[in-house]
């Protein structure tokens, strides 16, 4: 089991040189097509989506991506989706239900792009009908968190039959940061909120959030990313036979009751 705390594992997925989904999609996938749009307003660079085999089978790929260097963050907006990214996301999930492609979404994003433009396009409203749309998608939709997986920006793309891990990853109903900022008044005290918060993959399996952990190499994924993408693809691989084996009925059932049982609380 990961000894580590959650505070360094944030550190580790916030090395610059942790892979990114540019970096996993050409070895998992093969002839990844991407496609951009949302047929409303533009492109999102925070949000790649296309169709790909996996395994000689094909597939719709949705992620969420950061970058590596000043002008790959301004691209991809530092990984904060505008709301023509969530559009993006359900129009290709969509298309992948009418065809019958299973949907794999990859996610790292501390959170969905906040600022007033946002606002202006919809950016709850592409959110919750995310949130509302894949819940009913009639094909199988896993979801692994690469890194961080902030908020209702990240769950934008993680109702899913099957939740995955990397074992440093963290995901939360909110950052950190923005944790402190809100419970203490002080940004300043982010690392002691990732502690409190319980966002590592073993707090999560724990609660019934996530559904399997996988292993990165030995220090983290920037330090062998072929041997932490090996691992992704293998636990794709039995995600989807376990999923694609499964009736339409007992996919959605179990989909719904999954989200359903997670969380504990008592009324007075």
């Amino acid at each position: 089991m990961n000894k580590l705390t959650a505070c360094e594992r944030l550190d580790i997925i916030r090395h610059k040189n942790r892979p990114t989904v540019r970096d996993y999609i050409p070895v998992i996938f093969d002839d990844f097509y991407e496609m951009h749009g949302d047929r409303l307003y533009g492109d999102d660079g925070a949000v790649i989506g296309g169709v790909g085999y996996f395994k000689g089978k094909p597939v719709t790929v949705l992620c969420t991506v950061k970058g590596r260097n000043l002008d790959e963050n301004k691209a991809s907006n530092f990984g904060m989706p505008h709301p023509e990214g969530y559009r993006k996301a359900l129009r290709l999930a969509k298309q992948a239900e009418k065809f019958n492609r299973p949907v794999i979404c990859l996610v790292d994003t501390s959170g969905a792009f906040c600022g007033i433009e946002a606002e202006e396009r919809g950016q709850g409203e592409a959110i919750a009908k995310n949130l509302m749309e894949f819940m009913a998608l009639k094909t199988p939709v896993i979801t692994v968190i690469l890194g961080e997986g902030g908020s209702g920006g990240a769950l934008a793309l993680a109702v899913c039959d099957e939740l995955a891990m990397l074992e440093n990853s963290l995901y939360s109903v909110i950052s950190p940061r923005g944790c402190a900022s809100i419970l203490w008044k002080d940004a300043a005290r982010e690392r002691e909120a990732c502690e409190v918060l319980k966002i590592t993959a073993e707090d999560l399996t724990k609660f019934g959030v996530c559904d399997y952990t996988i292993e990165e190499a030995e220090g983290g994924a920037h330090n062998d990313m072929l041997t932490t993408a090996d691992n992704i693809s293998e636990y794709l691989e039995g995600a989807l036979e376990r999923n694609l084996k499964k009736g339409l009925d007992e996919l959605l059932n179990e989909r719904y009751t999954k989200f359903r049982k997670i969380g504990e609380f008592e009324e007075f």
